[in-house]
């Protein structure tokens, strides 16, 4: 009989080691220290970007504040480069990644999103002079600008293009328009902020999706606590009219739909 016991206290022992953390921990422990932790780039205007002074803004850096006012505490943004930048939840550096992360059957296989609370669709940049290119069919063979891990870079791989890997949207964007590449396809939002700021910018939209893409906040799995709360801070911001003040700020309409 003790021989049984001593098996089954190791067993008990052996799953408790590699058991996930308890229920609500991760929330907890943020609420406790006073901050959300945010993955994100700080060079995907109007998304994620520093301004003239140096300052961290954009969209997606608003949006952190209100969802980590909302949970009680302050945002605190942690920056790196795009193809690390999910992977950076795994090593813990941070709660949740804000970056126009798209929502994928593939990412959610490994991660957690929150709702929706932006949708946007992709678009194909060529230059004014490139009637080469009318189609995402006409990349076939042709050099496209991408973050390799994007969204975007599997669907000009999809297409069929050369892909030429670059750190972000506005890396790609000066390759298309020094001719070291032929395209990129990037977020439609991402492509009028920059005819906003440059609108002698010799480049134009050759394509665009039917349908809309939809990003969310990505976080750990195994933390229903914090997606629960992530969830109804960004329902709260909606409903009292945050959302639609920062949206308008950027865009000038609610990119939630």
């Amino acid at each position: 009989m003790n021989w049984f016991k001593t098996i089954a206290v190791a067993t008990l022992i052996q799953v408790a080691a590699f058991a996930p953390s308890h229920a609500g921990e991760n929330l907890a422990g943020i609420k406790s220290a006073g901050s959300l932790k945010i993955g994100t780039e700080g060079t995907y205007a109007p998304f994620t970007f520093h301004d003239a002074s140096g300052k961290l803004v954009g969209f997606d850096v608003e949006i952190g504040e209100a969802v980590a006012a909302k949970l009680g505490v302050k945002a605190q943004f942690i920056e790196g480069k795009w193809d690390g930048l999910i992977a950076g939840l795994d090593a813990k550096r941070y709660d949740a990644v804000i970056n126009q992360v798209g929502i994928t059957e593939a990412r959610k296989q490994k991660y957690d999103f929150s709702q929706p609370y932006i949708a946007s669709k992709a678009v194909l940049v060529v230059r004014q002079d490139n009637e080469d290119i009318k189609t995402f069919a006409d990349l076939k063979g042709k050099k496209s600008a991408q973050s390799l891990t994007s969204n975007y870079g599997k669907l000009a791989e999809q297409s069929g293009a050369e892909l030429v890997g670059t750190d972000g949207f506005d890396q790609s964007i000066q390759l298309v328009l020094t001719r070291r590449a032929d395209a990129t396809i990037n977020d439609s939002l991402s492509f009028l902020d920059f005819k906003k700021q440059k609108p002698d910018a010799p480049v134009k939209v050759a394509a665009q999706q039917d349908k809309p893409e939809y990003s969310g906040i990505i976080i750990r799995k195994g933390e229903p606590e914090l997606l629960e709360a992530i969830d109804k801070a960004l329902a709260d911001i909606k409903a009292d009219g945050t959302y639609q003040k920062i949206s308008d700020k950027y865009f000038g309409q609610d990119v939630s739909k």
